[in-house]
């Protein structure tokens, strides 16, 4: 629903969109694209992806028409070879790009692609993705990655009465945002060994995996930020992180 909202997440974005140097391209990594294979999409009119149930009627009319970039999808291909790289013509935008996206780059005029994300793969291969992807930085392309640092629906505060995180989110996500300042990122590669409240934040990978490619893109000057903060029904950090 942050795609229609308007709230602190969504005016963090729209101020990102406003501080960032305008990219030639981006290219997203989104955890609602998780599939057994490395694909990226080549449609050069990418649909947008309602891939949801239940939400408003209003939440399904909305379209975020941005043009795709075959040139892009090509070079991502280029950059991970020898690795195998579907050139896919059937994904589109899923709602993991398109509902950020919408606030950050609302005339959606910049040309987007999606990389998927390989469900077969370990952690670590997907940090290494992200640093064989790092020169596509000085080639104008915005890396984005969209996920949860936390991510626990069965946890989700219905109610609305939680101010926050919870107490265990809370501690996971310090935790977390300390081992990115300071550079130690092999924890963070094996998070399954972090304790309880990584395996409550971190109940399945899809939703965390975005943030270790944009990880991996990161060079030796780059300071890690965190442009937008917060947490939403108690168990979805909302954490934006940013390498430049």
């Amino acid at each position: 629903m942050n795609a229609l909202a308007q709230n602190e997440f969504t005016s963090g974005w729209a101020r990102l969109g406003k501080d960032l140097p305008r990219p030639k391209a981006i290219l997203c990594i989104s955890a609602h694209w998780y599939v057994p294979r490395t694909g990226v999409t080549i449609s050069t009119s990418p649909r947008t992806i309602h891939d949801f149930g239940g939400f408003p009627d209003e939440l399904y009319k909305v379209q975020y028409a941005a043009p795709g970039s075959p040139a892009l999808a090509r070079r991502v291909q280029e950059l991970l070879a020898p690795l195998p790289v579907n050139l896919d013509e059937e994904w589109g935008l899923d709602h993991g790009t398109w509902s950020v996206l919408t606030h950050v780059y609302p005339q959606a005029d910049i040309p987007v692609v999606q990389l998927s994300i390989d469900a077969a793969r370990p952690p670590s291969f997907h940090f290494e993705i992200g640093r064989r992807l790092a020169p596509l930085r000085e080639e104008g392309v915005l890396v984005m990655g969209s996920g949860n640092l936390v991510h626990n629906l069965r946890a989700l505060d219905w109610s609305g009465t939680t101010k926050g995180a919870y107490d265990w989110a809370a501690r996971f996500e310090v935790e977390a945002r300390e081992m990115m300042q300071a550079g130690d990122y092999a924890p963070l590669l094996k998070y399954e060994k972090l304790g309880p409240d990584a395996r409550l934040a971190i109940p399945t990978p899809d939703h965390f995996l975005p943030l270790l490619h944009i990880l991996g893109v990161q060079q030796n000057s780059d300071r890690i930020t965190f442009p937008v903060e917060g947490a939403d029904m108690g168990s979805i950090s909302m954490l934006t992180v940013q390498v430049a």
